[in-house]
């Protein structure tokens, strides 16, 4: 797949947004098993309209169809923003109170195909992520931030509520730290939300991009179908009680065992050698990179 159908798949082909200058809102490129997905909007501080919601969907079904891509990477262009949320503005100005009801569900569903790409994902937070955009963040399975992130969930203060990214926060988070954020809508620092156990590390900014790019290849080196199973386990069984949750992963270990990539990983060890996974030829072409 060439560098322009790469980026049109995550656009869209029926007219959907694109940023003046002719981008699209929403870029993946792939490398080395890394799929880097993009918001490309930092004149609005990377916000979520519907066609960027409709965008990051395409995005993550491109990725889940790649056999290549093994990890991916989520980012918002610039540093001043991860994401800003919902484009309310937008929203208000263009869309029928109707799409603006479904859409709000499109970000629901967003949520679930994180959760079901069936590979690790990372978000890469630099600036502030802010109501969705802390959803989004929360939806991926390792937030990394740099020093100057951070976190917030202020929908209360304009007469909303964090309907929406209830349930990322809920799974990223103790109950009454989700209550106290979205009825408080105060701001996390970097420091605060490592603290608090969603953010799994904070970098000096110029830092952040090599410390993404170290877990994302170490995530990238593991077996991709054991990786793929246990993962799909995980979030199988987070809402199961324990019996339900043990009735389901028994017959995944015995799966697992059977496979090929326990046999290699066994041999290997045995061998005393680093194992050998299936390589896999990727179906997005890799993509020049501009300076982020």
């Amino acid at each position: 797949m060439s560098e322009s159908q790469a980026t049109a798949s995550a656009a869209g082909s029926t007219g959907a947004e694109e940023i003046p200058g002719g981008r699209p809102p929403v870029t993946v490129r792939c490398a080395d098993g890394v799929a880097t997905v993009t918001i490309d909007r930092p004149e609005k501080r990377n916000a979520l309209s519907l066609e960027v919601i409709a965008g990051l969907r395409r995005a993550v079904a491109q990725v889940k169809a790649d056999p290549q891509a093994r990890v991916m990477v989520l980012r918002g262009a610039g540093d001043k923003a991860f994401c800003a949320g919902g484009d309310l503005t937008e929203m208000r100005a263009t869309v029928s109170a109707m799409d603006a009801h479904h859409g709000r569900g499109e970000l629901a569903n967003l949520f679930t195909d994180l959760w079901s790409l069936g590979k690790p994902t990372i978000a890469r937070v630099a600036g502030h992520a802010v109501a969705g955009g802390l959803g989004l963040a929360l939806a991926c399975d390792f937030v990394l931030a740099s020093d100057t992130a951070s976190f917030r969930a202020p929908e209360v203060d304009v007469g909303l509520w964090g309907f929406m990214i209830t349930v990322p926060m809920l799974r990223s988070m103790p109950p009454k730290l989700v209550l106290d954020m979205l009825l408080t809508g105060r701001k996390f620092t970097a420091e605060e939300a490592k603290q608090a156990g969603f953010v799994r590390s904070v970098s000096p900014l110029a830092e952040l991009d090599r410390d993404v790019a170290a877990l994302a290849a170490t995530l990238a080196a593991k077996p991709p179908e054991t990786v793929r199973l246990g993962r799909d386990a995980f979030y199988r069984v987070l809402d199961m009680s324990a019996a339900d949750a043990f009735a389901a992963l028994h017959p995944l270990l015995t799966v697992v065992l059977g496979g090929e990539e326990a046999a290699e990983g066994l041999a290997a060890f045995a061998e005393r050698r680093p194992p050998r996974w299936l390589a896999q030829t990727s179906t997005i072409a890799p993509q020049p990179t501009k300076e982020e």
